[in-house]
C-alpha cells in the first residue's frame, strides 16, 4: 500500500466531510459547503478528506464569493454582537453545490498513524489511476452538521460519534483511520475555517461530509504459479439482486477483511460459498474457478447474460478442444473431490490452483495442482492473444 489520506472541504449549508486511505497512506480533507439539502461533494483527495455544502443546511465551506456581509445579531445579552457571513441569498439557497474558502487535508502512510493535517484552498485532488478507491472501493464517508445560534456561536452535534462509526468501517475495509480526537479536530478546524458560510440562525446548517479512501497505487496482478485457497463459510462474495455480477469499483470492498485474514494464515486467496445454501461454490475474490473431473469441466453458473469475458473465452476454447463444460450449481463437496481445480480472470489468465482448505481440511491437488487441463487451456488462449495461432474466433483486434 503507498500513501493515503483523509480530506474535508468547505461546501454551503449542509456539511460534508470525506476521508480516504489508501493501502499504504491516507488523507483527512475538508470540503466545501453546500445547501440545506443533503448533497455532498466527494473530494478524492489522498487520505481522509472533508466537503460542504450551502443548502438549507450548513456545511464546512470554501468560497463562493469574495464579497462578504458583516450581520448584527441581537442575542438575549445586552450587548450587539458582530459576525461575518458570506454574502450570498440565505433564503434562496438551493440543492446546488456552493464552493467555499477552504479543505483539510491529513495522510497517512502504511504501517503508520495519521499526521497533523493542514489547511488548504479547496479545490481539486490528484489521485493516482490505481488508487485503492479507484480500483477496489476502499473508500468511506461520514456525515454532520454545524449550527449557528442566535449569539453567533456554532454548534456541532456528537461528532465522536461520527467518528467512532469511520473507525469501524475503516477496520472493515482494512484501512487506516483518524483517531476520534484527530477527526473531531479537523472538523472544528475547517468549521471555523469556512465559519462565514454556516447560515445565520433559523436559516439551516453547514453540512459536512468527511472521506476516508485509499489513495495509494495498488493494483493485484499474479501469474501462473499456483494459489493456495481457503473456503469461507461466513462471509460472502455476493448476494442475489446485487451487483456482483457486474465490475463495479466497490465489488471487491466487501471480501478486502476476508482475504487479508487468510494471507496473514499463509493462503493466497478465499473461495466463497453462495450465501444461501452456503454449499455451493461462487468464486475466489477477483477470479472464476473452475472444477475439473476426468474430461467434464464445471463451473458455477452465472444468473442472467455473461459479460465476464475471459471466463467465456476459457469456456469456449475449452468446448472447441473437446472439453465437455458444464456451468451450474457446484458443491463444495465436488471441489474436494475434483482431479484439478483452477481459476480464471483477466489480470491471471488461469491460476492453477495447488491446494483447497476446507473446514481444517486442507486437500492438495497432483503435481503442486499444475494439472495438464490448466496447461492446456493457458497455453491454447495466450496464444491467441499473443497473435501466435490462427484467430479462427474472430476475437482478436490488430492495431495498425
Amino acid at each position: 500500500m503507498e500513501s493515503g489520506g483523509a480530506v474535508f472541504a468547505g461546501i454551503q449549508p449542509n456539511p460534508n466531510y470525506l476521508l480516504s486511505p489508501s493501502h499504504s497512506a491516507v488523507r483527512l480533507l475538508l470540503p466545501r459547503i453546500s445547501s440545506d439539502k443533503k448533497q455532498f461533494f466527494p473530494s478524492s483527495l489522498k487520505g481522509m478528506g472533508m466537503s460542504m455544502q450551502i443548502q438549507r443546511q450548513t456545511l464546512f465551506g470554501g468560497s463562493y464569493r469574495n464579497n462578504s456581509t458583516t450581520v448584527g445579531v441581537a442575542p438575549p445579552s445586552t450587548r450587539d454582537l458582530l459576525y461575518e457571513l458570506a454574502d450570498i441569498d440565505w433564503d434562496g439557497l438551493g440543492f446546488a453545490l456552493t464552493p467555499t474558502d477552504y479543505m483539510y487535508i491529513m495522510k497517512c502512510s502504511q504501517g503508520q498513524s495519521f499526521t497533523k493535517g493542514e489547511l488548504q484552498r479547496f479545490g481539486n485532488i490528484e489521485l493516482s489511476p490505481s488508487a485503492g478507491v479507484l480500483n477496489y472501493g476502499q473508500g468511506l464517508f461520514e456525515g454532520l452538521k454545524a449550527y449557528r445560534k442566535q449569539d453567533g456561536n456554532i454548534l456541532l452535534f456528537r461528532p465522536e460519534e461520527n467518528a467512532l462509526r469511520m473507525k469501524m468501517g475503516a477496520e472493515r475495509m482494512c484501512m487506516p483511520s483518524p483517531t476520534v480526537e484527530q477527526f473531531v479536530d479537523a472538523i472544528k478546524t475547517t468549521v471555523l475555517a469556512n465559519k462565514r458560510w454556516v447560515p445565520p440562525p433559523g436559516k439551516g446548517s453547514l453540512y459536512i461530509r468527511p472521506l476516508l479512501m485509499g489513495s495509494g497505487a495498488v493494483l493485484g496482478l499474479e501469474g501462473i504459479a499456483p494459489i493456495n485457497l481457503i473456503i469461507e463459510n461466513e462471509v460472502h462474495r455476493a448476494t442475489p439482486g446485487g451487483t456482483g455480477g457486474v465490475k463495479t469499483i466497490g465489488n471487491y470492498a466487501s471480501v478486502l477483511k476476508a482475504q487479508t485474514a487468510a494471507k496473514a494464515k499463509g493462503y493466497t486467496d478465499v473461495l466463497y460459498l453462495d450465501c444461501v445454501n452456503k454449499k455451493y461454490l461462487e468464486e475466489v475474490s477477483s477470479c472464476n474457478v473452475f472444477v475439473v473431473k476426468d474430461n467434464v469441466i464445471s463451473t458455477p453458473a452465472i444468473k442472467g447474460p455473461s459479460y465476464l469475458a475471459l471466463r467465456k473465452s476459457i469456456i469456449d476454447v475449452a468446448r472447441s478442444q473437446g472439453f465437455q463444460v458444464e456451468e451450474r450449481l457446484v458443491a463444495v463437496d465436488e471441489i474436494l473431490d475434483a482431479d484439478e481445480v483452477f481459476c480464471t480472470g483477466t489480470a491471471v489468465v488461469i491460476s492453477p490452483v495447488g491446494s483447497i482448505t476446507y473446514l481444517g481440511k486442507r486437500v492438495p491437488y497432483k503435481n503442486n495442482g499444475i494439472g495438464v487441463v490448466s496447461q492446456q487451456l493457458y497455453s491454447a488462449l495466450t496464444a491467441l492473444q499473443m497473435g501466435l495461432t490462427e484467430d479462427q474466433m474472430d476475437w482478436v483486434v490488430e492495431l495498425k
